[in-house]
């Protein structure tokens, strides 16, 4: 397994590569002025000609792309156009956002969308069943920034149950920063008011933003399991008079989970880098807002920090869920 996992993490240096490259050349084929865009229309061209300059703009595109992958190489990722900070440090701020964010997206689609789909599938054709395509189906066309509108007025502005946008109240106390989560930072320092306070933020980006997670892994799941109980072995299982429990958790969901981890995998890569409209309606600091606002401000940079920063987390996260295709199926071997 250490050198199936050697392999891809080789591979994966040959993916970035491709990934900065193509950020690289469709950022500079923009028909756009960075300089103007960080400066303003008022600039006057010995400013322009003097930001160029200093952030190496002047330069033939090659050279630029030549001295950005030295820089990678030593893991600099450069200096932003807009922020003039260091991009890891930015992303070192913005990112934690993002993935508790995430996390709690993914927690919301699997408490809610695996059991869905799990009894869907044994009352398949009953109300039960009706019930659960129907929130499949809603959940699915739903508009992510109508649904994010909807559950603010509702449960913030006219119930009132829960907080507003934002990761904490205005007058909580962030805990000191260790990990960037501020669910995990309130546990470190032991502060259970800032810990159920950032937990109730999270509450409504994180079910606005797991919706259709919620919805497509109920679907993904009563398919998958359909598919396993209409087999052979489940029969036979069922004819040797094991209990119902124990035939769907040995031998049923064991067998339909192979396409689930797929999807659970590109459910949390597009979480972690598509949560643009979520992090703006909920004035969530991610690296969706600071994406948007880089790509607007023509940050090319920054954008292309952030495509890295993607890229990175997707071959991750399929490198792990091929990893865990081996503890389902003792078929799959990486020697």
């Amino acid at each position: 397994m250490l050198i199936y996992i050697l392999r891809r993490l080789a591979l994966m240096l040959f993916v970035l590569w491709g990934v900065s490259l193509a950020a690289f050349l469709i950022s500079h084929a923009l028909p756009a002025d960075p300089a103007a865009a960080a400066l303003g229309n008022n600039a006057r061209e010995e400013q322009l000609q003097e930001f160029r300059v200093k952030n190496g703009l002047d330069r033939p595109l090659p050279v630029q792309y030549g001295v950005y992958m030295g820089k990678l190489l030593r893991g600099d990722l450069g200096k932003s156009l807009r922020t003039q900070n260091g991009i890891t440090d930015d992303l070192r701020q913005f990112f934690p956002a993002t993935l508790e964010l995430t996390l709690g997206a993914v927690l919301f689609a699997v408490v809610i969308g695996l059991p869905l789909g799990i009894l869907a599938a044994l009352q398949h054709g009953k109300a039960l069943d009706l019930l659960a395509r129907i929130f499949a189906l809603l959940g699915g066309a739903t508009p992510v920034y109508w649904l994010a509108i909807l559950a603010l007025n509702v449960f913030h502005e006219r119930l009132g149950w829960l907080p507003g946008p934002g990761r904490l109240d205005a007058y909580s106390l962030a805990p000191p920063v260790h990990s960037g989560l501020v669910t995990v930072d309130a546990l470190l320092a032991r502060d259970p008011e800032v810990l159920v306070d950032a937990l109730r933020h999270l509450i409504l980006p994180g079910l606005v933003l797991g919706a259709f997670s919620a919805a497509l892994l109920t679907r993904m799941t009563r398919s998958a399991l359909l598919e396993v109980l209409s087999q052979d072995y489940i029969r036979t299982a069922r004819a040797k008079g094991l209990a119902q429990n124990r035939v769907i958790a040995k031998h049923a969901l064991k067998n339909a989970a192979l396409p689930l981890l797929t999807v659970l995998g590109s459910l949390f890569g597009s979480l972690l880098t598509g949560a643009v409209l979520t992090e703006t309606i909920f004035s969530w600091p991610g690296i969706g807002g600071y994406a948007t606002t880089s790509a607007i401000s023509l940050d090319f940079p920054a954008v292309m920090g952030v495509t890295l920063v993607a890229g990175l987390a997707y071959s991750l996260v399929n490198l792990l869920v091929d990893l865990a295709y081996a503890a389902f199926d003792p078929r799959i071997s990486f020697s």
